[in-house]
């Protein structure tokens, strides 16, 4: 019996760029229906590599093989003539544009947009991921926005589907429908190219796996074989650290207190806050669980000071700043993260020592209004060597970094602020095992040194390893917060659906202090 023919081969594919050597004559090859992983630390060359074989890159040496004959594939739009799909990690959509209007500029063969808006409603229906396609997406919520790229790709029917970090920012039950979806195109013989850092999606999904690490492949692996901790230590080539968190010791005391805030939402499509109260104390991490879109990005912005609210609907250190913008809060020792690294976390052209300046600026990097560029830089070298940010150096620009290194210096620069309360949204989105470790274990240690911890966050394996507390935001309401030790993901998981009574809303979660 004849082996089948891969449906895609590559041979020694290589790829350099100033300084760095991103794919090193990398080899594998994907058979029809088979799903094939990826794996790699941030850095490695995975996402490099899937730009190549989809004609985003072009690589400088190597043979890229379809069904056993040799192509050569010039641009995207050629890649889809030869049955190639990708959803990319970070976003390709116009945000002036309506869902259906990105979809649109995909697809190479004439169209009628009030038909196409209903092939992506029934699509979209179908796969469980639900989109409306006369929305705006610069009013979609990050997860929202995955289900456009996703959708937009399935419609294109590939015989090749990439999906880099696919289930990012998807809820549990839409990542089991996702992979409900992948498996049904599988059978009927789509091949499948899958990177994602979470080792269990890879074991229940996958068929094979190659690794990648600096550019090379270093191995091959079947992950129904392989444990978590077997295919962290072939990505990352070491043991993966655990996070500690021990009790805090210090001084117990209330940082934050949010007070009946109620915000109508300045987006047509957002969510409206209603009466939401909490409070964070000194030396504690409350993480806040929700599926994207039921009011994160507008508690973020409340928080922050991006959106002013009523004076006294929040207090920071006794303080009420409620008016107060998010300068203003800053200069009082609030620092956040925003769950969308490029564009709102970092200026992607900007060199990483600019970026510094952003919100560093007020550590010595500026003298009677000049910009000290000697200091932006001395801080962005510690950040980068502190926080193990791969990269050439402080003058590379952000979006020259992976995701994953990003990340971790848009988190190192706040840590660095040496705040006393710290607000960030999904600090470990697209980021591999080992530099997620690195990241939890960053804000737990921050906390245990008296700041004042809010994680908003999807990921509730991440809330359940670091919060102290959690509580859970749907459509717009806030449960009471509970210890983790006495909550359960299968319970946070019904809230996240918005199945929790009245009385056990923020309204009634004055905070334990005995539970810090």
């Amino acid at each position: 019996m004849h082996s089948p023919v891969p449906r895609l081969e590559l041979l020694g594919i290589t790829k350099r760029y100033p300084g760095i050597v991103a794919c090193a004559e990398v080899s594998l090859s994907v058979l029809p229906g088979e799903i094939h992983a990826v794996l790699g630390e941030n850095g490695a060359g995975k996402s490099t590599l899937m730009k190549i074989i989809y004609g985003a890159v072009k690589a400088d040496a190597g043979t890229i093989l379809l069904n056993g004959h040799e192509v050569s594939i010039a641009n995207p739009a050629q890649a889809r003539r030869h049955g190639i799909g990708m959803v990319f990690q970070h976003f390709s959509l116009f945000e002036t544009l309506s869902v259906v209007e990105n979809i649109s500029l995909v697809l190479d063969e004439p169209f009628d947009l009030p038909a196409l808006a209903v092939r992506v409603k029934a699509v979209s229906e179908r796969y469980g991921l639900p989109l409306d396609p006369k929305r705006m997406v610069h009013s979609l919520s990050v997860g929202e926005r995955q289900r456009v790229e996703i959708v937009r790709c399935l419609l294109q029917d590939p015989k090749l589907l990439i999906l880099d970090e696919p289930t990012s920012v998807l809820t549990p039950q839409a990542v089991q429908t996702l992979f409900e979806t992948l498996r049904q195109l599988a059978s009927e013989g789509v091949s499948i190219l899958y990177i994602s850092h979470k080792l269990h999606e890879i074991q229940s999904l996958c068929d094979g796996a190659t690794i990648i690490r600096h550019g090379k492949v270093t191995g091959t692996a079947i992950p129904r074989q392989e444990t978590a901790a077997s295919l962290a230590r072939m990505m990352i080539g070491r043991e993966l650290p655990v996070c500690q968190a021990p009790a805090y010791e210090g001084e117990k005391r209330t940082v934050l207190t949010v007070e009946a805030l109620s915000l109508i939402s300045e987006e047509p499509f957002g969510t409206n806050l209603e009466d939401i109260s909490f409070s964070v104390n000194a030396g504690e991490i409350l993480g806040i669980a929700g599926i994207s879109g039921n009011g994160q990005a507008e508690l973020m912005a409340a928080l922050s000071g991006e959106t002013t609210v009523e004076k006294h609907s929040i207090h920071f250190d006794g303080e009420a700043i409620g008016h107060l913008n998010a300068g203003q809060r800053r200069n009082r020792g609030l620092v956040f993260v925003p769950e969308e690294r490029l564009g709102r976390g970092a200026v992607p052209p900007f060199s990483l020592s600019h970026n510094a300046l952003l919100t560093a600026h007020r550590k010595g990097m500026k003298n009677w209004g000049m910009v000290r560029y000697s200091k932006a830089r001395e801080f962005a070298d510690q950040c980068v060597a502190r926080f193990d940010v791969r990269c050439g150096g402080s003058g590379d620009d952000a979006r020259s970094l992976s995701g994953g290194n990003l990340q971790k210096f848009i988190v190192g620069r706040e840590i660095m602020l040496k705040p006393k309360l710290m607000i960030v949204a999904q600090p470990t989105w697209g980021v591999d095992v080992g530099a997620s470790a690195v990241l939890r274990q960053a804000l737990v240690d921050l906390s245990r040194n008296g700041v004042a911890i809010v994680l908003i966050s999807e990921e509730l394996e991440e809330l359940f390893e670091i919060s102290d507390r959690i509580a859970v935001l749907a459509e717009g309401r806030l449960s009471a917060a509970q210890p983790r030790g006495a909550t359960s993901a299968e319970s946070v998981g019904l809230k996240m659906s918005g199945l929790f009574d009245e009385t056990s809303t923020s309204q009634s979660s004055e905070v334990s202090h005995a539970s810090a």
